[in-house]
């Protein structure tokens, strides 16, 4: 691999994190609309997605982009919100 295909593939990947990091504060806000409508969950699950949706953002404040749409993914599994 010569050092032009390096730096090249370089920009790519730092182009496109911006449109990773761009889908965590999309499923936080969905999460925040969800909890706004008071779903129907029991006060376990509740908690969870509480919680879910608060790592799920200190994740993404860390630059954990993909840690954090997993975990935001999970609290928007018990809120029944389809990706």
């Amino acid at each position: 691999m010569t050092k032009r295909e390096i730096i090249v593939g370089a920009a790519v990947l730092l182009l496109a994190a911006p449109a990773f990091a761009s889908q965590c504060p999309m499923n936080m806000a969905a999460i925040d609309a969800a909890l706004a409508k008071n779903p129907q969950l029991t006060e376990q699950q509740m908690t969870k997605v509480k919680e879910l949706r608060a790592r799920g953002e200190e994740q993404h404040e860390a630059g954990q982009h993909g840690a954090s749409e997993e975990t935001l993914a999970e609290a928007m599994k018990i809120l029944n919100i389809k990706e």
